[in-house]
């Protein structure tokens, strides 16, 4: 079995070099900002976020919405609140006014008596 060979000098600046040409051809055949394909995947892009604007601009309507309605729904618990509340207060006024009459009755029927 044949031992492992090291790569001399010459050899590693060779593949260097190869490796430098393939990155300078590479970035040599980037398609040009004319290119057909290119404005089409610019276009494509320009799509894309001017939908992604609009979902955005959809949420945040919604989220307004749905914010106004539990606004609306909170003012009208508070409402129905305050009118409960004064339902029983007036339920209240009235009970302590049977209450005064009895003991108004109450106390008349006692000088009465005397």
């Amino acid at each position: 079995m044949k031992g492992y060979k090291e790569k001399g000098f010459a050899e590693r600046l060779a593949t260097a070099a190869k490796a430098k040409q393939n990155s300078l051809k590479k970035f040599g055949e980037r398609p040009s900002a004319d290119d057909p394909a290119q404005l089409e995947k610019q276009a494509a892009r320009l799509a894309s976020a001017e939908a992604r604007k609009a979902r955005v601009a959809q949420r945040e309507e919604e989220k307004a919405a749905k914010k106004l309605q539990l606004e609306a729904e909170a003012a009208q618990r508070a409402a129905e609140k305050a009118e409960a509340a004064n339902l029983a207060a007036e339920r209240e006024a009235a009970l302590e006014q049977e209450r005064k009459a009895a003991r108004d009755a109450r106390y008349a029927a006692r000088k009465a008596r005397k």
